[in-house]
């Protein structure tokens, strides 16, 4: 597996992680949460050779999709969102484009998304696990085979997702990430949609006292 992490400026002011990652073989590749500044998705996907099979969004925020279009229009691939946020995509009400400041440009879902789906890249296996709280469509990516779980907004190092936005919900995304992550065997790096990697058992022990206390 090929996996680079391309941290994009967004107006928010905070870099969202966009990750592309590549089949070594046959170079089929998944780009995740095109976030904006195109060129350096771009730049990375020709060093490559990519050919783009898929471009997957873990959510329909505004900071995760503003390079959606230019990356089909020039590189190809389907544009994958679970199916609870593919109406929240091209609503700024939900989308939060406005609140952001950013352009808010249609973009067509080509496969919608549920839980336990698979989505293959050469080799390469990820299954959809659906993780509501953060938006009630959102998603992450589990790679069994390498032991690593792209979050999105669900669960970042030592804390998870703000649930205050337009159909987020704090029981929802706190009975995702205890119920359907902290499951995962405990070496799984947590690649999350911003800020630094971490792994399961690291995240685990604050689960854990959220449930003893029932939050």
């Amino acid at each position: 597996m090929i996996l680079k992490r391309i941290k994009i400026t967004t107006t928010l002011g905070e870099e969202t992680n966009c990750y592309i990652v590549a089949d070594e073989n046959t170079k089929e590749t998944m780009v995740i949460d095109p976030a904006g500044e195109y060129e350096k998705i771009e730049e990375m996907l020709k060093t490559l050779d990519a050919k783009v099979k898929y471009i997957c969004l873990t959510h329909c925020h505004g900071d995760h999709i503003g390079a959606v279009n230019e990356v089909k229009k020039n590189f190809g691939g389907k544009v994958l969102i679970h199916f609870l946020d593919e109406k929240g995509l091209n609503d700024p009400n939900i989308n939060m484009t406005e609140y952001i400041g950013v352009k808010n440009d249609y973009i067509e879902v080509d496969s919608r998304l549920n839980d336990n789906d698979l989505i293959h890249i050469g080799e390469i296996e990820f299954r959809v696990i659906h993780t509501p709280g953060h938006t009630a469509g959102g998603i992450c990516l589990y790679c069994e085979e390498h032991k690593l779980l792209f979050s999105g907004d669900t669960v970042f190092r030592r804390t998870w997702g703000r649930t205050d936005l337009p159909t987020g919900s704090f029981a929802d995304i706190i009975n995702s990430i205890t119920n359907k992550l902290m499951i995962l065997p405990e070496d799984t790096i947590i690649y999350p949609g911003h800020g630094k990697s971490t792994m399961v058992k690291e995240e685990e022990p604050i689960y854990l006292d959220l449930k003893s206390s029932k939050y």
